[in-house]
């Protein structure tokens, strides 16, 4: 039996090194400069997967929306391609202005601190049935501590740390995070489609689709569809005037940390 094993285990040895399938070695240099994150927001299992299939033509080179402009140079020039533009680095961005303080809460919650069980369980604390639950499932899944939530029961993105992995978006069960160019600093920060009556009723900082930001913006960079308000970011100036203008404050200037600023540009 010893015998065998050696015979067979030689044989093994031998089989792999002859039946080899060589590495492409751009892989590997792919694979060491991504972020590492393995997030699966580029559409493939981890970063290797992702080297993997921008070498064999099967992915673009700027699907990872965590490398940046940096990664995406990288694997332009490995691979004699011309880097793609992906334009400004982008963040994610709380849709919901509705706070403790704010927006009307059914009572005390008791129940898992998980934002999907509180949906299934009753519709949430809150009346409104498209705010935020403030339990916190987007900063459990945020690798990089780039969220949290605050006092007044909101989560907060750090855009400095942010990589827009999109990890976030993916927890929220009403889909209240989207990603948005970092320069970008005019949001709506409302979800809520209801008509204005029924939206003052649950918040008071909700978007009523009363229209007078449309007709504030001189870059028609802002519309109203189904009673909500909606920014274009490629035609938006980061005026602020529809901020200004919008009488329950659901439209928000924000720094560039991300904080809420009272300063309108112009």
């Amino acid at each position: 039996m010893g015998i065998l094993g050696t015979v067979f285990g030689f044989g093994l040895v031998w089989a792999s090194q002859r039946f080899k399938v060589e590495s492409d070695p751009r892989i590997d240099e792919i694979a060491d400069a991504a972020p590492g994150a393995n997030c699966g927001s580029c559409g493939f299992a981890g970063c290797r997967a992702y080297a993997e299939a921008v070498v064999e033509g099967r992915a673009e080179i700027n699907a990872c929306p965590v490398g940046g402009s940096a990664f995406v140079e990288k694997i332009a020039s490995l691979l004699g391609k011309e880097a793609t533009d992906i334009g400004p680095r982008k963040v994610a961005h709380v849709k919901c202005g509705g706070c403790n303080d704010k927006a009307k809460q059914r009572g005390d919650y008791d129940g898992a601190l998980d934002c999907r069980a509180a949906v299934l369980k009753y519709g949430g604390p809150k009346e409104c049935q498209y705010g935020c639950l403030g339990l916190g499932s987007c900063v459990k899944v945020c690798a990089f501590d780039a969220i949290h939530l605050t006092e007044v029961g909101l989560p907060e993105v750090d855009a400095d740390t942010c990589t827009a992995c999109g990890k976030c978006i993916q927890a929220c069960p009403r889909s209240l995070l989207e990603l948005v160019p970092v320069t970008s600093t005019v949001h709506v920060q409302c979800k809520s489609t209801e008509k204005g009556k029924v939206v003052r009723s649950v918040c008071e900082v909700g978007c009523i689709g009363c229209g007078l930001c449309v007709k504030a913006c001189s870059f028609e960079a802002i519309t109203v569809t189904d009673n909500l308000a909606s920014i274009d970011y490629t035609k938006c100036t980061n005026c602020g005037q529809c901020a200004l203008k919008c009488p329950t404050k659901a439209i928000i200037v924000q720094d560039a940390k991300g904080q809420q600023s009272e300063e309108i540009a112009g």
